[in-house]
Order: C-alpha cells, then structure tokens, then sequence
C-alpha cells in the first residue's frame, strides 16, 4: 500500500507543482480592456438575468461568439462569485488541460521520453503562456479543437473496427461540438479541412470509412445543435449575424477593420516555438515522412504502406491554420494558436529526449525574459518618464524566474523530469511576471482603479452612464450596465436590435442636467467639450482613456 502510495504522489506531484505555477497570478492581476472585461461581463449578465440562450453585453444582445466559455465562467461565477481569478478560471484553466492533454496523446503513440519532451516544449513557449493566461476564447477553443484532432487520430491509428476506434471517434465528434460552441464553424474548416487534404495528398480515402459519420453526426448534433436553435428561435436575426457577419464577412472581407499583412502571423508563430527551433526543423521534416513508429496494439493501422500516418495529419493540420487565418480579411494574433499544442506533441515525437529540450529552452528563454523585461522599463520610462516601482518589481522577478532554470540548465546530474518542471515552471511564472509588469506600466489598461475611486459615491440605484466610448472592464468591477451615449463600437448590432436604447450625445447631456445624482464615464475629448458649454458635474478619477464624473 505505502508503496502504491508514494507510486500515485510521484505520478500526480509534478502536475500539481505545473498547477501552482501556472495559476500563480491570475488573481494578482487586474481584467484587461477589452477582451477580459468583455468575458468576464457576459456570463455575470447571464448569471444575473437566468438568461443562458441570449448573450447580452452591456445589457445588449450580443452575438459574435458562441456560449460555451459564458456557461462554464457563470458556473464559477455561481460557485465562487465574481473576481479576477474566477473570470478567468475558464480560459486560463482549459489553457493548462492542454499540457496533460499533448502528455497523454504522445505517452499513448509515442512513449514516456516523448511524451515528457512535448510537455517541456509546449510548457515553454512564450506565445502560448501569454495567451494561455489571458482571459479570450482561444485556450478554451484550442483546447477543445485539439482534443477533437488528437482523438480522431487516434481512432485512425486504432485497429479497424473495434471498440477502440468507435470509441476514439465519436469522442473526436463530441469535442469538435465543444469546439464549435466555443468559437464557431471555423472547426469544421479547420478539422475537416485538414482531413480533406490528407485524404488528398494520401490518395486514401479508408479515413472517411473509419468516421461512424451516422453516430457521430447525432453526437455532434445533440451536443452543438440545441442552443443554435433556441438562440435562433428566440432571435430571428441570430442566424444572419452569427454565421455571415461573424464568419465569411470575417474572413472574406475587411468590415472588422483587423487588416495585417500576409506574413502577420509568422513572427507569432516564431515567437511561440523559439525556445526549441532548433529541433522543430527535423520534426517537422520527420513528421512529413513520418515512419509512425507507434505504440500502438496488434492489428492497428500504424503507418508504412499506405496506413494512418498521425504525425503527417498533425503537419497538415497545423499548417492549415496558418495559411487560412493568414488569408482572412480579419487577423488577431491569438487565431494561431491551435497550432502550437500540436507543433510542441510532434517535436516531442521526434526528439523523445525530454533533458535536452528543457536544458536548450531554459538557455534560450532567460535572454529574452530578460530583454522583454528591460525592453518594458525602457518604454515607461521614455513613455513616461518614470518606472512605477511595481513594474520595476515584476521585472525583476521575471528576470529571477528565467535566470534560475538558466543556471539549471548547467548541473548535468539534475534528471530530465526535473529539468523539465523547472524549465516549464520558469516560464510560466516568467511570463506571468512580465504581464504583471505590462499592466502596472502606464497608461491604464484596465477600469478597476477608476472603480474603486468611484465606488464610495455610487448608491445600488445610482445611474450609470458611459459616454463617447465603453470600457469593458468598467461593467464586471462595478457589477452593473451601464446606459450608452454617442458611442456604438462593438455593441451596434444590440442597439441596432434595440434602438430605444441609444441616445445621443444631447440627449444625454439633457437627461444629466436635469438628473439628480448620477455618474458617467467619459471620453476625454468629449468630456472637455461638454465641460465648455457648461455640463455640470465634478470629476471623481481619470486616466489616459476614461474621465469618471459625478452629477453632484
């Protein structure tokens, strides 16, 4: 007993130890304009109204992403009420499964030493941690598109028709529908696009046999369909929104006003895996060639002659999403994302030396922490021209944190599963730490200190305006709507839905000179305007991008 006891400790202590690091600060640091404070306001409205089917920003139908994350944020939400932490317990958590999600596919194809190496590598790479630690959709998506990619080939490398490859497959059909109410329809682009071309370049339809297409489109559909027929029935204008605005409008035209050269994403990318370039040439080389020495059962399609080849599906896959979001109208740099859980299980797959990995990553990261570091001081200071003592602090230690797995990296009697859990807990906390120090560096990225400065003079029925701009943080720290004037951004289509709801600028300025108490947020430009024609009102906080000012 004692024995199995210390067996399951050495099993699940490195994972927990990954855990600490990975969570360290997702309460430290405050939610981010926009994105953070987008997410985390639509599930604390669907929590507040009851109302799971119609998401609602600002109080205003809001359609441009499916509700998945919403849900699961509100369940927190409902469990441990609103905070940092718990806005982003969603994204950034889904960010971590994607770590012992790569452990164990490449453990199951591929082996323990290649398994650990893939863990290391993705553990590592800047890109990755930076967005895995932001509350967005796209950890949550990528987690789940990844689990349906890696599930389907694993049923492909399964022995035809047995329990296994059913099994493998409709999981592959449920995770996709998880996918899909993440983000949307690009999964059937992504997935079944990669499948396409691999069908194509293989000249081997036998995959299109294995897919249980009649259970799995039932799976798929009890999973994903629902909600898109609630939503559409309760909203007429749901479905002309949703699927051609939000995706062909997005990806064949410029109307999101996110336009970047083709070459956008690939210093992304290079920024994502530069801790271990070195070995993704030859795994990629491998992988296109891919002799799919798997670890796989008797009878089960493992590669040469013609069979499965799950290295050169990843390759395909992943190349895949850099050409189609390349090619969209619309680029934000989190669209590559998906990319990198599967880069990082194919350099593991073929480098299998976990050690090595770590020691280059950690050698590699330490100078760029460091130049990230001074290159954030540098800014404020001539931004500025001061350092806050805060950022001062992160900096340091990120540049700490990078350093420690540097000199690591030298003791060659430290084990390989040591290595990588310092090299993978250095990164996490470094690039934490330098987020920290980007969010203490002026100008202001986040509503939570103009909040707090305003929050002794709000009443529970206090009016809330926000004029000539919205800022999304403002809404989940003050746990209230707020009325909108002379201002739409992204919140058109709901004004559009009801148009009641939109004033202008003078009718604004009407209703506060005849209100009693009240508060509005300001954009600058417009509250010095109206200050000159004599609006009323005393100025409560302000910052680069928003002037707080109450009626009395």
């Amino acid at each position: 007993m004692g024995r199995q006891v210390r067996a399951g400790t050495a099993r699940w202590l490195p994972w927990a130890l990954l855990a600490v690091g990975w969570f360290a600060t997702i309460q430290v640091r405050p939610m981010l304009d926009p994105d953070e404070g987008r997410y985390a306001e639509i599930p604390r409205e669907m929590l507040a109204s009851g109302d799971f089917i119609t998401p609602r920003f600002n109080d205003l139908k809001y359609f441009e992403k499916p509700p998945l994350q919403y849900w699961g944020t509100a369940a927190v939400y409902a469990l441990f009420g609103l905070s940092e932490w718990s806005s982003r317990a969603w994204s950034v958590g889904l960010g971590f499964a994607c770590l012992p999600l790569v452990f164990a596919w490449v453990l199951r194809l591929y082996g323990g030493n290649a398994a650990l190496t893939a863990v290391a590598a993705l553990g590592v790479s800047p890109f990755f941690l930076v967005i895995g630690h932001l509350n967005l959709l796209d950890a949550a998506f990528t987690f789940w598109l990844t689990a349906a990619v890696l599930a389907f080939t694993l049923a492909q490398s399964a022995a035809p028709d047995t329990v296994a490859e059913r099994r493998w497959m409709l999981a592959a059909w449920a995770l996709a529908a998880l996918a899909v109410l993440s983000k949307g329809i690009v999964v059937a682009v992504l997935a079944g696009g990669a499948l396409m071309l691999y069908t194509l370049i293989e000249r081997d339809l036998r995959c299109w046999r294995r897919l249980h297409a009649g259970a799995g489109l039932a799976l798929f559909a009890l999973i994903a369909a629902p909600w898109f027929l609630l939503v559409s029935l309760r909203n007429p204008s749901f479905p002309g929104f949703f699927f051609v605005h939000e995706h062909f409008a997005r990806f064949l035209t410029t109307v999101h006003q996110r336009v970047e050269p083709w070459w956008y994403f690939l210093p992304l990318l290079l920024a994502a895996v530069v801790p271990w370039l070195v070995p993704l040439g030859p795994a990629v080389r491998a992988a296109w060639s891919d002799p799919s020495t798997v670890l796989a059962p008797p009878g089960a399609a493992s590669g040469a002659g013609g069979q499965f080849r799950p290295r050169r599906f990843l390759l395909i896959y992943a190349a895949l999403v850099l050409v189609f979001f390349s090619a969209s109208g619309s680029k934000l740099a989190p669209y590559v994302l998906p990319m990198v859980p599967v880069l990082a299980a194919l350099t593991g797959a073929y480098l299998r030396d976990p050690g090595r990995l770590a020691r280059g990553a950690a050698r590699a990261a330490a100078p760029l922490v460091v130049v990230v570091a001074a290159g954030l001081l540098i800014y404020s200071a001539r931004r500025n021209t001061y350092v806050p003592h805060e950022a001062l602090r992160w900096a340091l230690a990120a540049a700490a944190a990078a350093l420690i797995a540097a000199v690591a990296s030298f003791r060659l009697q430290i084990r390989p599963l040591t290595m990588v859990l310092v090299a993978a807990l250095s990164a996490s906390c470094a690039w934490q730490f330098l987020l920290c120090e980007y969010t203490a560096i002026p100008p202001a990225r986040s509503g939570k200190a103009l909040v707090e400065a305003v929050r002794p003079f709000l009443g529970p029925h206090t009016p809330l305006y926000s004029v000539g701009q919205y800022r999304e943080t403002l809404s989940p720290y003050l746990a209230r709507t707020l009325q909108l004037a002379g201002y739409e951004g992204e919140l058109r289509f709901g004004l559009d839905e009801e148009p009641r709801r939109r004033i202008s600028i003078e009718q604004f300025a009407a209703r506060w000179s005849a209100d009693g108490a009240a508060v509005a947020f300001f954009d600058p430009g417009v509250w010095d305007a109206l200050r000159r024609r004599g609006l009323p009102g005393r100025v409560l906080a302000a910052d680069n991008y928003t002037v707080a000012v109450s009626r009395l």
